[in-house]
């Protein structure tokens, strides 16, 4: 393995073709040629259509739905890649399918996470570009290094521009899991945070959820990494507006928008949901309560930087010395 190639080349998978040229524009490329199709019988094509031998290669695929069939591709390609000679891989994956399962939560269940990592690396990517892991302990299935990026700066700039005055904003986590993410994102808009405590008694019971914090005659942004069905979520902001919340806005790094979640934020009390386009939102599912933002530039700048030898680390805060100025 080269530790850094002779050039750059960025190609992408059919998961977020969209992301992937608005990446390359800002670097000043244009996406690799490259077929990726399925055959007759369902079996995914490959096929690199320019010269990567000792080239610095990024290849950009959500795992996302299909989620299966999007997998498939980033192993193919990669393997394509590898075998093609190209000098470094580096898989970038805005969202990282199967990160919600990531431990065993009771007999005999798989940890698909860690072996869908495996499968990344054995496939021949030398390294890793994500966003936002459900848990960034995620890294440490990897055997390879993994650049983690997050997507709290870019959702805290979008809602600092949104509002005159923060005085009656509070910053709301839908459970216990998420506060790390909640509280940075507070603290960016130096508002306060509230906790919801989620218990189930029982199956098939609803859930009772609990206010930790002031959210009465206030406004409330609930911050998650995903929101996949939105079933958590929807609860969440009827349980705030019961209890005196004036305005519920919510976002998030990944809008997964599973089975009923669309229907569900229409008749919901959330006044907007803001997420990210590390997955892409179909047409069918754009509504006037959904605003997405891009994570194209913060990408775009990591794989400068990757092809550089330059920090990742140290991507976010320059940007916030920047604006400061």
């Amino acid at each position: 393995m080269n530790l850094h190639g002779k050039d750059i080349k960025i190609f992408s998978g059919n998961s977020n073709r969209a992301l992937a040229e608005e990446i390359a524009e800002k670097i000043g490329l244009p996406v690799g040629v490259a077929i990726v199709r399925k055959f007759s019988d369902g079996e995914c094509e490959v096929n690199i259509g320019e010269v990567v031998r000792g080239s610095d290669v990024f290849v950009l695929q959500s795992i996302c739905t299909p989620v299966n069939d999007n997998l498939v591709e980033l192993l193919i390609m990669i393997d394509a890649l590898k075998r093609a000679s190209a000098g470094r891989i580096t898989a970038v994956i805005p969202y990282y399918g199967y990160a919600r399962q990531d431990r065993k939560a009771k007999a005999r269940d798989p940890i698909s996470a860690k072996l869908v990592a495996n499968l990344i690396t054995v496939a021949g990517a030398d390294r890793v570009l994500t966003m936002d892991f459900h848990t960034p302990q995620l890294q440490g299935f990897f055997d390879i290094p993994v650049d983690h990026l997050i997507g709290v700066p870019i959702l805290a700039e979008y809602f600092k521009g949104k509002f005159e005055y923060y005085d009656d904003l509070v910053v709301v986590s839908p459970d216990v899991g998420s506060v790390d993410r909640a509280r940075k994102f507070a603290q960016r808009l130096d508002i306060p945070l509230a906790i919801i405590d989620k218990r189930r008694p029982k199956a098939n019971v609803s859930e009772i959820m609990n206010i930790i914090g002031d959210v009465r005659d206030k406004r409330v942004i609930i911050v998650d990494d995903l929101i996949d069905t939105g079933g958590t979520l929807v609860n969440a902001a009827k349980a705030l507006s019961d209890i005196g919340a004036t305005e519920v806005y919510a976002c998030c790094s990944h809008g997964v928008l599973s089975g009923p979640a669309i229907e569900r934020i229409k008749d919901s009390p959330l006044k907007e949901l803001v997420t990210l386009n590390t997955i892409p939102l179909p047409k069918e599912k754009q509504i006037d309560k959904i605003k997405v933002l891009s994570v194209a530039a913060v990408f775009a700048e990591a794989i400068e930087r990757i092809y550089g030898d330059m920090s990742i680390s140290t991507l976010f805060t320059q940007q916030e010395e920047l604006k400061e100025k």
